[in-house]
C-alpha cells in the first residue's frame, strides 16, 4: 500500500525535500475475520500511509493471505513467545530499526537497498520474505510509525490529524486515538460503548492523555528509538527493544516510558477508532483483569516519580471509590432494615438528579440505546460494581504475586 499525492510519496510538495514517511504496523494473531476491514479502512485515509506491514504472529488461519491480497506487506514472526510486544519487537528490528543516512528515496546503486539487499535479508531472516521489490528505505528519526490493532477501523481523517499534531511540536512523541466500540453484544456491548464514550469525552475535554491506546497510536520514530536505547537503564525492559515484553499492558507501559523520557502526547478529536468489545462477561473479566493488573504492575516497576505520581493518585482514587461505593450500599441496606420503605429526601433527590444528568449528557453521542441504558442508573451501577471487583481482585493478585495471563478473544469466523 503506497500513498498518493504529496503526503504519501516520501517527498515534500516541491518534489525535492524528503517529507516524513508514514508506516503502519499491525500485529495480528488469527485475525482473518477482521484484518480485511482494517486494511480497507486504511485505504480510505485522507493521508495515505507509505507502507503497511501486517505482523502475522503465530497465525493458524488466513490472516497473512488476506493481508497480501489487500496489498499489505506481511512479516511472519519466528519463534515468538512474547505475544504482541514480542511480535512488534521482531518486526521493528527486521524492518525499521536501522537509521537511514542518505536520501530516503535512494537508487538501485545504493548499497543498503535494492534487490541484492532484499535477497540478503531474506536469507538472514525467514520472516522477511515479503519485502517489496525495489528500494525499501530505512526510517529517519522524523518519520512516523502507526501501531494499531488488527480488529480496529480508523476514522478517515485519523492519519492526517495525527501527523499534523506531531508536526505541531518536535516534543510531541505520539498521537493516540480515541476509541469507540463496535456494535453488537447486547446490553453488555452497550455498557462498554457507554464507558468508551465517557472516556473519549473526558480526554477530548481535558486534553490529558493518560494512556496511548493500543488500538491506534502514531509515534515519532525518534521517540521510539530513544525508548529502545533507554531500556535496561532509565527504563524497564531489555536494551534495544521498543516494547517491554514483561509488561501485560504494553501500551500503558510505553506511555510511561515516553513520558519518563520527556515526550509529550496528544489525542486529537479527529483521531477516532472503532474497536472490538468483549462479547461475554467472562471475556470482559479477563480483559479488564489484564488491563488493571498491567497498570498496577507497571507502576510497581516504575516506582513513584514525577511522571507516575498522577497514575498512583488515579489508582488510589479507584480504591477510595470502591470503599465509598461499598459503604453507600451498606448504609442503604441498614437504612432499609431500620425504616422499612425508603424515605425520599429532597436534598438527596436533587443530588440524584444531578448524577443522572451527568450520566445522560456524557453518552448522548451514542444515540437512543446509550441514553436508555444510562437512564435507569441501576444497570450502569451494576457494571461499575463489576469493574470495581476487577480492581480488588487485581490488587489482591499483585500483593500475592500471582501469575498473570494474556487473554485473546477469537473473532467470529468471517463470512
Amino acid at each position: 500500500m503506497a500513498g498518493d499525492g504529496t503526503a504519501g510519496d516520501g517527498t515534500a510538495g516541491d518534489g525535492t525535500t524528503p517529507a516524513a514517511r508514514l508506516v503502519v504496523l499491525i500485529p495480528a494473531h488469527d485475525e482473518a475475520a477482521t484484518i480485511g476491514t482494517t486494511l480497507d479502512a486504511l485505504q480510505r485515509q485522507t493521508r495515505r500511509p507509505d507502507r503497511v506491514v501486517v505482523v502475522a504472529d503465530n497465525c493458524t488461519d488466513d490472516t497473512a493471505r488476506i493481508a497480501r491480497e489487500r496489498g499489505a506487506e506481511v512479516y511472519e514472526t519466528v519463534g515468538n513467545t512474547d505475544k504482541k510486544a514480542g511480535a512488534l519487537n521482531q518486526a521493528i528490528v527486521a524492518r525499521f530499526r536501522r537509521t537511514a543516512t542518505s536520501d530516503r528515496r535512494g537508487t538501485s546503486e545504493d548499497p543498503r537497498r535494492g534487490p541484492d539487499r532484499r535477497r540478503d535479508r531474506a536469507a538472514a531472516d525467514p520472516g522477511d520474505d515479503d519485502v517489496p521489490a525495489g528500494p525499501t528505505p530505512d526510517l529517519h528519526d522524523d518519520d512516523l510509525v502507526l501501531v494499531m490493532d488488527a480488529d480496529t477501523e480508523l476514522a478517515p481523517g485519523f492519519l492526517e490529524a495525527a501527523a499534523a499534531s506531531l508536526a505541531s511540536s518536535p516534543r510531541i512523541g505520539a498521537a493516540g486515538g480515541l476509541f469507540y466500540g463496535h456494535p453488537g453484544a447486547g446490553v453488555l456491548g452497550q455498557l462498554q460503548r457507554n464507558e468508551y464514550l465517557r472516556y473519549s469525552r473526558d480526554v477530548s475535554r481535558t486534553g490529558r492523555v493518560m494512556v496511548l491506546t493500543g488500538t491506534g497510536t502514531l509515534f515519532r520514530v525518534r521517540a521510539l528509538r530513544e525508548v529502545a536505547a533507554a531500556r535496561g537503564t532509565t527504563l524497564p525492559g531489555r536494551e534495544g527493544q521498543v516494547y517491554d515484553t514483561l509488561a501485560l499492558t504494553e501500551d500503558n507501559e510505553l506511555t510511561l516510558a515516553l513520558k519518563t523520557l520527556g515526550w509529550r502526547m496528544t489525542s486529537p478529536a479527529a483521531c477516532s477508532v472503532v474497536t472490538e468489545i468483549m462479547p461475554t462477561w467472562r471475556d470482559l473479566w479477563k480483559q479488564r483483569m489484564r488491563w488493571q493488573r498491567g497498570a498496577l504492575e507497571n507502576l510497581r516497576h516504575y516506582g513513584l516519580t514525577r511522571v507516575t505520581v498522577r497514575y498512583w493518585g488515579q489508582q488510589v482514587g479507584i480504591g477510595l471509590g470502591v470503599l465509598a461505593f461499598q459503604a453507600y450500599l451498606l448504609l442503604t441496606v441498614l437504612v432499609l432494615l431500620r425504616d422499612g420503605a425508603p424515605h425520599l429526601d429532597r436534598f438527596w433527590a436533587a443530588v440524584g438528579l444531578v448524577f443522572l444528568a451527568e450520566r445522560l449528557v456524557t453518552v448522548r453521542r451514542g444515540g437512543a440505546w446509550a441514553l436508555l441504558l444510562a437512564a435507569p442508573l441501576v444497570v450502569e451501577l451494576a457494571y461499575d460494581l463489576f469493574i470495581q471487583a476487577v480492581f480488588v481482585r487485581s490488587l489482591a493478585d499483585v500483593v500475592r504475586r500471582r501469575e498473570a495471563t494474556w487473554h485473546h478473544v477469537a473473532a467470529p469466523a468471517a463470512g
